[in-house]
């Protein structure tokens, strides 16, 4: 459970962020916050790290698949939060280093969604399921070129960081894991070999 409430101060976490720089309005309560507008720059460090509202309206790295390919990503994600959150709140005895990484994943592809789902009603953009993801944190470090064509600065958000280092972090304890099991088999085998010549 505790894991789970990680995940979701993870998730309260990157919300806030994004509207923050995006900006919000509760009518109610009189609390009004001007954000950046579309494609505004603030530095932040240098010209190392900026924060550069940009609305992602397709999937990772601003790439904008077809209609069909981005409805069937989306009810996939649904589908993936679902059956994290499940495995999160049943698999209790589970490796806890497995679990935090789950927790990450899942922070972030939730934090994603929600934006996909509803930000697009909120802003009064476009209905629900056709918002766009809020990215942010813009990096210079990470422009890279490939057959000529500038691909992008990289702009995201703590959702992608998330999402990026809980797969990270997933896949190096999965090859320890096996690592830790070649070692234990190798050492069984040695164990018995010794034996029988005993």
């Amino acid at each position: 459970m505790k894991i789970f409430f990680l995940t979701l101060l993870l998730f309260i976490a990157d919300q806030l962020s994004k509207l923050f720089v995006k900006g919000f309005s509760l009518p109610l309560l009189n609390i009004k916050h001007t954000g950046l507008s579309l494609g505004e720059t603030k530095p932040l460090i240098g010209n190392l790290l900026n924060i550069t509202l940009v609305e992602n309206p397709g999937i990772a790295f601003g790439i904008v698949p077809g209609t069909i390919l981005k409805e069937l990503i989306l009810v996939l994600t649904i589908l993936l939060c679902i059956g994290l959150s499940i495995y999160l709140l049943t698999a209790k005895n589970a490796d806890r280093r497995v679990r935090i990484s789950i927790g990450l994943i899942l922070a972030g592809a939730a934090g994603n969604l929600f934006d996909r789902i509803f930000y697009g009603y909120f802003f009064d953009y476009a209905p629900l399921f056709h918002g766009r993801v809020v990215d942010f944190l813009d990096v210079k470090i990470f422009k890279i070129f490939m057959f000529g064509n500038k691909l992008g600065n990289y702009i995201f958000n703590f959702a992608d960081l998330s999402i990026t280092m809980g797969i990270f972090t997933l896949i190096y304890l999965i090859f320890r894991i096996k690592n830790q099991s070649k070692e234990m088999t190798l050492v069984q085998n040695l164990a018995e070999e010794r034996q029988d010549k005993t």
